[in-house]
C-alpha cells in the first residue's frame, strides 16, 4: 500500500496592483477575496469583515475610484487596478475631511461600518463635491449602520463636501 499523498497546495496567482498609492506585488490563493488579501496577507485591517454576502457594506474599498464590496471581489480580478482603503485616506498627519467631519459630528459610533461609510462618502464627494441629501442617502444606501440613525453621517458628508470645496486639510487633533 502506498502512502497517502499530501493535499495539493491551492492554486496561486501573482498580482500587481496599487494599494493606497503604493505598488504591490503579491502571490495569493486564487480563491481569496480582496477583503481576505487586504486583511490577512497585507495586514490592512481597517477594512471590516462583516457579512461576507455583500449586504452590510462594511468592507467597501475604492477600486479605480469606485466603491466596491471587497468581500464579493476575488483578489485575482484586481490585477492592474488601484485600490484605496481607509488606511489610504489620511495624508500623513492630515486627515481627509470626511474623517474629520465624521469625528467632529459624531457620525462614528461603534465604528464597524465607519470604514465602508468613509470610503463610499469619499467616492461620492470625488464625483460630486456638493451632493444633495438625497444623493448622499442613495450613495450610502449600501452601507448599514445600526448605531447612528444616519443623520450624523449625512451631516458629516455634507460638511466634508464644504471642507473639500474650501480646501481645508486638517492635522490630527485640529478643529476648525
Amino acid at each position: 500500500m502506498s502512502a497517502p499523498r499530501p493535499p495539493a497546495a491551492p492554486p496561486r496567482t501573482h498580482l500587481s496592483l496599487t494599494i493606497n498609492s503604493e505598488p504591490v506585488e503579491i502571490l495569493v490563493e486564487t480563491y481569496k477575496t480582496l477583503l481576505e488579501v487586504l486583511r490577512e496577507d497585507l495586514g490592512l485591517t481597517g477594512t471590516k469583515h462583516g457579512c461576507e454576502l455583500g449586504e452590510c457594506g462594511a468592507c467597501a474599498v475604492l477600486v479605480d475610484g469606485r466603491p466596491i464590496l471587497s468581500c464579493l471581489l476575488l483578489a485575482a480580478e484586481c490585477e492592474g487596478t488601484e485600490v484605496r482603503t481607509v488606511e489610504g485616506l489620511a495624508d500623513g498627519a492630515c486627515l481627509h475631511p470626511v474623517q474629520v467631519t465624521f469625528a467632529d459630528l459624531g457620525a462614528a459610533q461603534c465604528g464597524y461600518c465607519t470604514p465602508g461609510m468613509l470610503m463610499t462618502a469619499c467616492a461620492l464627494l470625488e464625483r460630486n463635491p456638493n451632493p444633495s441629501r438625497a444623493e448622499i442617502r442613495e450613495a450610502l444606501s449600501g452601507v448599514l449602520c445600526r448605531c447612528t440613525g444616519y443623520l450624523q453621517i449625512f451631516e458629516a458628508v455634507e460638511e466634508a463636501g464644504r471642507k473639500l470645496a474650501a480646501g481645508t486639510p486638517q492635522k490630527m487633533g485640529e478643529t476648525r
